[in-house]
């Protein structure tokens, strides 16, 4: 099949997203093909085909599991004749059961007084055996078949090419984001370090008053308390694994391949880091550099739930 799409060269990551059509012709028969995918947590694959031409549809699904990991993808496929005779036809007798049945059911809704919906044309070619798929029509299907399946790898390639393409801009914005993260958490750093003197002011005045105090607390116990306000806003940890996450994330760019789960699953370990920091945050400047994290980490994350 001729596709859409012209060769984009090897890359490491492939969006979920794709398209790509083409045609095909064996003698006496013709045949279009397009195949379309969009975002899915696993591969779903939804085949339009003849079902009378023996064995292609296994056959197609088969060669679809080998080379796509992640999507909702959709396949058509419509084959004609190339003398222009159609390869479906109407049953007449399927046909005149099929309005018998239908005049039955609609003297029955006028008995008790129900209204029903027309039913259309449509309606009744798509009642089982109506329309005849054509499978007494063709004695032997394997040459199409051997055919269409011969043309399947260039549609595949195509698709793949255009999956490619997308994954090349993804795959920039993707670094550009990781990018900010880091620098982002490098902000977060200073910020944080230079929390340290007013931290410490503030937790020498508390320490003034509790020693003023009427009653001074049990010395272990005073020391228990300041001990817990330094860990609930020591933000060290989690910054530290920020830090961790972006060369994860790099690392994960770099391997290519269907990583869209891996790095799904990262970004959720970026968004809980960052919400701790903002928690513990107790400083309106830290509070927002974890907030502007917080806003990349999700613009990554609708990013990332786009690759294979």
């Amino acid at each position: 099949m001729a596709g859409a799409s012209g060769a984009q060269g090897d890359v490491k990551l492939r969006s979920m997203t794709g398209y790509a059509d083409g045609r095909g012709a064996s003698d006496p028969w013709t045949w279009s093909a397009d195949i379309r995918s969009v975002n899915g947590r696993g591969l779903d694959l939804r085949l339009r085909m003849p079902d009378w031409i023996s064995g292609l549809e296994p056959d197609v699904r088969k060669r679809l599991q080998g080379a796509i990991k992640r999507g909702s993808v959709t396949v058509n496929l419509r084959v004609t004749r190339a003398d222009g005779d159609a390869v479906a036809r109407v049953s007449d007798a399927a046909l005149g059961a099929a309005l018998e049945r239908i005049a039955k059911v609609q003297a029955a809704a006028d008995e008790i007084g129900a209204q029903l919906v027309p039913v259309s044309a449509a309606d009744i070619l798509s009642m089982r055996g109506v329309v005849d798929q054509g499978e007494d029509m063709v004695e032997d299907t394997g040459a199409l078949k051997a055919a269409i399946l011969g043309s399947l790898d260039a549609l595949l390639s195509d698709f793949d090419a255009n999956r490619a393409a997308e994954g090349v801009a993804l795959a920039g914005v993707l670094d550009d984001q990781i990018s900010q993260i880091e620098a982002l958490t490098a902000k977060a750093r200073q910020v944080a370090d230079a929390r340290v003197d007013g931290a410490r002011a503030a937790l020498e005045r508390n320490l003034a008053r509790l020693l003023d105090a009427t009653e001074v607390p049990d010395e272990a116990r005073l020391l228990q308390e300041m001990a817990v306000i330094a860990v609930k806003t020591d933000v060290t940890e989690e910054i530290d694994r920020l830090g961790g996450h972006v060369e994860a994330a790099r690392a994960l760019l770099a391997e290519g391949g269907a990583v869209g789960r891996k790095l799904d699953f990262l970004m959720q370990e970026f968004n809980r880091e960052a919400n701790t920091l903002c928690s513990k945050a107790q400083s309106q400047n830290l509070t927002a550099v974890g907030l502007d994290l917080k806003a990349v980490i999700e613009q990554m994350r609708e990013q990332v739930q786009n690759l294979e």
